[in-house]
């Protein structure tokens, strides 16, 4: 684990699991940002730092890209533990939904599980909540679009949809859906973020996505 000392809050970067969502050249993307907001930031590449008890109770913040892998029972009761007391979690695409599949204690966590995308990348809308317009995730954005991967959720009714994304009915489907691709959620004193959108680093070269991707960080600390 790495760690540096600038700020006077703290961010636990955990990164790791499949290589294809690129955990490290993503998250680096964010680090200046945090570092400019005045967070210490920590970084680890393995996920024993969830049975840290004592650093993660003096993490404001818990920024994770993981895709796969799998939680020990410690430390996913270390995680869950450390959100309901105050901790932020906050994470992008598969990093943070398509992680740790058999904990379903993780997924209670995080409001949402990867099922499935369609094939490949494909252009399509994210359209922003009305009834939650002021939140400060997406306060002065407006819908866009974007290339990439749009992923089908299974996702928790205690989660505040901020974006959705629209899936037409096929020969699968008997009628379209309206899938949730942007959320937040409080865990105990805790708070949460989960984007859908992620998949490569130049997702985050479309404002919006940059915008509230980052702003989503900050609403999760604590």
């Amino acid at each position: 684990m790495t760690s540096e000392t600038s700020g006077t809050r703290r961010a636990l970067v955990v990164r790791g699991g499949w290589e294809g969502h690129q955990p490290v050249a993503i998250t680096e993307l964010f680090l200046p940002f945090l570092r400019a907001r005045g967070f210490d930031i920590r970084i680890s590449d393995t996920l024993g730092v969830y049975a840290d008890a004592e650093l993660l109770d003096t993490t404001d913040l818990v920024v994770q890209c993981w895709t796969s892998g799998e939680l020990t029972r410690e430390q996913s009761a270390g995680l869950a533990a450390a959100v309901r007391a105050g901790t932020g979690l906050a994470g992008w695409h598969g990093g943070i939904v398509d992680s740790f599949r058999g904990d379903v204690g993780y997924q209670l966590l995080t409001g949402g599980q990867f099922l499935m995308h369609p094939p490949g990348f494909s252009d399509h809308t994210v359209t922003l909540a009305e009834e939650h317009s002021g939140h400060p995730v997406i306060a002065g954005l407006t819908d866009f679009r974007v290339h990439t991967e749009k992923y089908w959720l299974a996702t928790d009714p205690l989660i505040d949809v901020l974006a959705t994304t629209e899936f037409t009915a096929d020969e699968e489907r008997a009628r379209p859906v309206t899938m949730p691709a942007v959320w937040t959620r409080h865990w105990g004193a805790g708070r949460v973020f989960v984007s859908a959108i992620g998949h490569k680093p130049d997702d985050f070269d479309v404002p919006e996505v940059r915008t509230l991707t980052e702003r989503g960080l900050l609403w999760a600390s604590r």
